[in-house]
């Protein structure tokens, strides 16, 4: 069980709501202390509102998404919450988590560990999936976690890419996915293939399965919801692969009404090409995904987020 014990660290009216602050002691990360913001639109205060989760990149925080991103004044408009959850478990003291900038700390690439060295730490997996929502109702927060979409950007893109795909053979959790500079295929990239061998017992062959996003959708044969976009000026691109992904999909079957991957020329890795290509939309129709009630057919062939 997660305790339930909240402690409030800060909290920032913004753009008519208000965006707090948590730590609590997560269980799935060992019993370390975990940090989230969320951000809670004014009209929270009549009704629970939907959720969309953002997950952050490489060396990042709960507070780059939050500070960096833009996100709120959209999400305020519509009456959407956010929330920004960390990255990976902080003070663990596992040896070497510390001793490079894409493994360990800061880098928990959304996966649940099963090397015995990070199994009981790193398990961001079931920290986003599981102990957040149960945390968030719990405390009675007034969001309506029938209605969550997720979206993330390099490491945190993949994270959305992986949680949304294998969400779809279960719980169906969320309902869209949307990707900035994602890490569509980390079983051929260099930072999957090092946080893979380090993190899983089994490494690249336990992971291609569960934790590479190309590989998930071309076995996903039901309707999806996912939308990427990238710059082809990243000087990441080469860890990437969006390219992979795309034909993965188009080889399932997933349409452009389904799968959508745009290119922006000239655009890099950094949070100026997400403050360019975000907002989220104003229109009933791409409304549709998170403002529909849990029957209701999804309207948009992509998650909330798009693009002007």
């Amino acid at each position: 069980m997660t305790s339930l014990s909240l402690e409030k660290i800060s909290s920032n009216k913004h753009h008519g709501g208000e965006l707090t602050k948590y730590k609590f002691k997560s269980v799935a990360l060992g019993g370390t202390w975990a940090q989230f913001n969320l951000f809670t639109p004014a009209n929270a205060a009549q009704g629970k509102v939907p959720l969309l989760v953002y997950l952050a990149g490489l060396t990042c925080t709960e507070d780059n998404g939050a500070q960096k991103g833009g996100f709120m004044r959209d999400a305020a408009a519509e009456g959407i919450a956010l929330l920004f959850p960390d990255t990976s478990p902080r003070g663990a003291e596992v040896e070497g988590e510390d001793s490079d900038w894409d493994f360990g700390t800061g880098a928990g690439f959304y996966l649940n560990a099963t090397n015995p060295k990070y199994s009981t730490h790193y398990n961001m997996l079931n920290h986003v999936m599981f102990e957040l929502p149960r945390v968030i109702g719990t405390a009675g927060f007034p969001i309506d976690l029938k209605r969550q979409s997720v979206f993330g950007h390099s490491m945190g893109g993949h994270g959305a890419l992986t949680f949304y795909l294998s969400s779809l053979l279960h719980s169906k959790q969320y309902r869209s996915a949307s990707a900035f500079s994602p890490i569509c295929n980390p079983t051929k990239s260099p930072w999957g293939d090092k946080a893979f061998k380090g993190y899983l017992q089994n490494g690249v062959e336990e992971a291609m399965d569960r934790y590479d996003a190309t590989k998930l959708i071309a076995k996903t044969k039901e309707p999806v919801h996912i939308l990427i976009d990238y710059g082809t000026g990243d000087n990441f691109l080469d860890q990437l692969h969006p390219a992979a992904f795309l034909k993965a999909a188009r080889d399932a079957g997933h349409d452009e009404v389904q799968v959508r991957v745009r290119s922006h020329d000239g655009y890099d890795h950094s949070y100026y090409f997400i403050m360019f290509i975000v907002r989220i939309t104003t229109t009933s129709k791409t409304r549709g995904i998170l403002m529909s009630s849990p029957s209701s057919p999804c309207q948009l062939p992509q998650s909330l987020i798009n693009i002007s």
